[in-house]
């Protein structure tokens, strides 16, 4: 796929499964989905010379965790951070050709230094590819970093997904 950036309504599309393919890479529906657009997505670039992606999530004060996380102290999960840098990893390998459902297998280093609230205008992350195996293992290692409003607050090393024709094989 040679379509380089994707706006909300691709996004969607990618959720339903319309994307790569049935039974390939798909991003979750919101409110999961944890950006609003993929500005850019290439094989080359990034800091590792191979493959990077930027995408960003516009905030708004009446985003579903504000509500629960916390009461009267509402700031983003971090988790749910992270899990966009797994979501934008699963997506660069269905849009490199990747088959089979994604699923993050892991990290190798998180760091939190800021948070989100909800005043805060806008969210971007920056993905780095470092390696992508497409064997009979089809997986991606990527870092990443989430900035708000310009300031750098998650960094994630060696953020690992995996995609898999068989699914049922890892509950066994």
């Amino acid at each position: 796929m040679t379509q380089s950036s994707f706006e909300f309504d691709d996004l969607i599309r990618c959720a339903k499964g319309e994307m790569f393919g049935e039974g390939n890479a798909q991003l979750p529906l919101p409110p999961m989905l944890m950006f609003d657009r993929i500005e850019r997505i290439a094989k080359d670039g990034g800091k590792f010379s191979k493959g990077e992606m930027v995408a960003e999530l516009l905030i708004k004060p009446d985003l579903w965790f504000f509500g629960c996380h916390f009461e009267g102290d509402p700031v983003m999960p971090g988790c749910l951070g992270l899990d966009a840098m797994w979501q934008l990893v699963g997506f660069y390998l269905g849009w490199s050709g990747g088959k089979g459902h994604g699923r993050a297998l892991g990290v190798g280093d998180v760091k939190f230094s800021g948070q989100v609230l909800p005043d805060n205008k806008k969210i971007t992350y920056q993905v780095d590819i470092k390696r992508i195996i497409m064997r009979k293992l089809t997986m991606g290692i990527a870092d990443a970093q989430m900035s708000v409003d310009g300031k750098i607050i998650y960094e994630a090393k060696d953020l690992r997904v995996g995609l898999f024709t068989n699914t049922q094989a890892l509950s066994e």
